[in-house]
Parts: structure tokens; C-alpha cells; sequence
């Protein structure tokens, strides 16, 4: 934690155990802001090491319903698009979204009319783990789950949102 009270770039496990329920709980929001899973991993501390932590944030996450996915989604800018404001949250999706930097222009542009016609058929906006993937590799995604039912793609992004979540949480909490 720092000073502040706010979450810092990497944080020890020990100080994770060991930080009060709401600074805890700050922490975890950043990897997915869904309020019963953040109030279930804060509860299970202390954990003895970060895999333990990574095992009951993905078993937690199996529970989540179409509606935990909209709740955290809220959160979420959309791919190719800068996040708004400067906390934790916004500063993680940058750097995860940072291929999107060097974008084609085509590719930015197809990515962008991709956005606009996912969210007009699905009604919230489109969730890929973008860490460690290609501009074109999303669109092909982003494309691809355009063409799935309701409910295969509310399954599709609830596992993206796993996925980016148990990055977030290896990325920010250390053995240390």
C-alpha cells in the first residue's frame, strides 16, 4: 500500500494479509470490481503464498453471473480506446492495451466499428484479455464472438474478465 492508502504497482503478500479490509479490498477491485468475489478473496486471507491467492480468486471467479460481468464492465474502457482516469484500474488497462499504441490505422478503425457493433448487438462492451495479443489477433477475436448467442459469448467474456483478472493479480502482488 501506499501512503496513501491507494494500491501501489506491486504489493508483498505479507502487506496484503496483513492490510486492513479496505485497503484490501482496493487492491482487489483492480483486478476485477465485481463486490461479492473482491468481500470473498479479502476474506480469505491470509493466504500462505500468491498461488493460494490466484487459486481462490479463480474458484471464486466461477461463480460469476451475467451480472457480476456487467458490474465489472463498467470499469472497462474499450479496446483501442485510452482509459479514463488515473487510478490503478486505468493504469493497468493501459499497459495492458499498449500493442494498441501501434495500431494500423485499418486495424484501429475495424477495431473501433467492431466496438460499436458488439456493443449494439450484445449490449455491453467487448472484454478480451488484450495482455500479450496482437491489434490483429483482438479483431479476429472481436469479429469472431460477434457471431456467437447470448449466452456463449457472456461465457466467452466472463472467462476473458478470469483471465485478466488472475493476470492483474500476479502482476500486483509479490512473494516478498
Amino acid at each position: 500500500m501506499s501512503p496513501a492508502g491507494t494500491p501501489a504497482d506491486t504489493l508483498a503478500l505479507g502487506d496484503f494479509n496483513d492490510a486492513d479490509a479496505a485497503a484490501a479490498a482496493s487492491v482487489v477491485r483492480v483486478w476485477a470490481s465485481i463486490p461479492w468475489w473482491v468481500d470473498d478473496v479479502v476474506a480469505g486471507r491470509p493466504y500462505a503464498d500468491v498461488d493460494a491467492l490466484a487459486a481462490r480468486a479463480a474458484d471464486l471467479a466461477t461463480g460469476w453471473s451475467r451480472a457480476d460481468l456487467d458490474e465489472a464492465l463498467a470499469h472497462h474502457p474499450r479496446i483501442g480506446q485510452r482509459p479514463s482516469g488515473s487510478g490503478a484500474e486505468a493504469a493497468a488497462s493501459a499497459r495492458e492495451q499498449a500493442s494498441m499504441n501501434d495500431a494500423d490505422a485499418s486495424v484501429a478503425d475495424r477495431i473501433a466499428a467492431g466496438n460499436a457493433a458488439y456493443e449494439e448487438r450484445f449490449g455491453r462492451v467487448f472484454l478480451i484479455r488484450a495482455a500479450g495479443r496482437a491489434p490483429d489477433e483482438m479483431l479476429a477475436e472481436l469479429e469472431r464472438r460477434l457471431a456467437n448467442d447470448e449466452e456463449a459469448e457472456a461465457d466467452e467474456a466472463t472467462g476473458q474478465l478470469a483471465e485478466i483478472a488472475l493476470l492483474r493479480l500476479r502482476a500486483g502482488v509479490t512473494e516478498g
